[in-house]
């Protein structure tokens, strides 16, 4: 049996979610766009789902553009904001240790005309306001930094940030996959101009997402065809999805403080267990400042790759950093923009926590990943 700990990755469908969105697997399979009863009863049914996450944002049901995920939220909000906007400027900030949907599409930009500054983070993964403040032009249009991060769970001064480029009128859009459903956000108090937003990430289903947009924000298109989600989002909307994202928020919403505690729990009775085996390791990451279900630790002696390897083959699911890339052998590039040394950056595993996981398993895990730590820096030390 396998004891799941990468629910940063994709996290299991709740029982719940699966169950409010059969109906629209089967009998109300209809087009949200066409008008007869089968039609009508979709488009009711992603309509309400609409009012329900907006409720949960503090946002209007017509400020969400409903997607196909964080990644294609994340190219919506960046590459439609800046080419928008680009009569006003054409220069765009970030940080190093974004998510690849963000720096790719950052990439894309300065490939279509667009300049980037790539704001460094500190040794825990944080930005630094001096450096944000510092890098600003006349001509920046747009700042994009995620509220938290997918790979060490080191979450941003969002507020702070929001605050400086309000006062400045500069775009600001953060990528909240992470921290959505685990973090209470209140977008009608948060100057926040554009968020994203993913549901596999709260025990819903993969496939969906959403882009908050403030009132006011100019926003071009980046799919085009119909005129769905207002002629922001081009495509037949996935209702099924749309239907089980509105589940695992209400679920999220209504469980998030009993969540967050538990997985502080976890988190807390893996450090305890790897401290009495008395093992060396090193957690990366904000000390403080961090998010609950995400606990990336390095063990010095080993590599993430064999590390990774043994845990499977003990039935441990774990993961190296962002899923996106855990199929590359390379360095993780938040880790390198932490400028962690070789020992730590080379040795880095992430565990993250979330529906199903229990104290016992939890302690189960990290008893045998001290072994297979021992393990392996006894063989490497030989």
């Amino acid at each position: 049996m396998t004891i799941y700990l990468d629910h940063a990755a994709t996290t299991p469908l709740h029982p719940r979610v699966c169950e409010a969105m059969q109906p629209y697997l089967k009998e109300h399979y209809g087009n949200p766009s066409s008008i007869h009863s089968l039609g009508r009863a979709a488009r009711s049914a992603v309509e309400g789902a609409r009012d329900v996450i907006a409720a949960f944002l503090g946002a209007r049901p017509n400020q969400l553009v409903f997607t196909s995920g964080g990644t294609e939220a994340d190219n919506l909000a960046i590459i439609g904001a800046a080419f928008a906007n680009r009569q006003r400027g054409r220069h765009l900030i970030t940080s190093q240790a974004e998510h690849h949907a963000v720096l790719n599409s950052c990439e894309f930009l300065e490939q279509n005309g667009f300049e980037v500054t790539y704001l460094p983070v500190d040794e825990t993964g944080m930005v630094r306001l001096a450096d944000l403040e510092q890098a600003l032009r006349p001509d920046t249009i747009l700042v994009s930094i995620m509220w938290a991060n997918n790979e060490v769970g080191t979450i941003q001064p969002i507020e702070a940030i929001g605050r400086l480029l309000r006062d400045r009128r500069i775009l600001f859009h953060t990528d909240a996959v992470q921290a959505f459903g685990l973090l209470p956000i209140d977008v009608s108090r948060l100057p926040v101009d554009l968020l994203s937003a993913s549901a596999h990430k709260i025990n819903g289903p993969k496939g969906v997402g959403l882009l908050y947009v403030a009132a006011g924000v100019k926003l071009s298109p980046i799919l085009f065809g119909g005129a769905q989600e207002r002629n922001r989002r081009a495509g037949t909307e996935n209702v099924a999805g749309i239907v089980g994202m509105a589940e695992a928020v209400k679920l999220a919403h209504a469980e998030m403080e009993q969540r967050r505690n538990h997985y502080a729990k976890l988190r807390q009775a893996m450090i305890e267990t790897w401290r009495a085996a008395e093992i060396p390791f090193v957690v990366n990451g904000h000390p403080d400042q961090h998010l609950p279900h995400i606990l990336n630790v390095s063990f010095p002696g080993t590599d993430t790759e064999t590390m990774l390897f043994n845990l499977d083959l003990a039935g441990i699911a774990a993961a190296s950093g962002s899923a996106c890339s855990s199929g590359s052998l390379e360095v993780s590039h938040v880790l390198r923009a932490m400028c962690l040394d070789e020992s730590r950056s080379g040795s880095a595993i992430r565990f993250s926590f979330g529906l199903g996981n229990t104290l016992d398993e939890v302690r189960q895990a990290a008893e045998k990943t001290a072994e297979i730590a021992k393990q392996l820096a006894g063989q490497t030390s030989r």
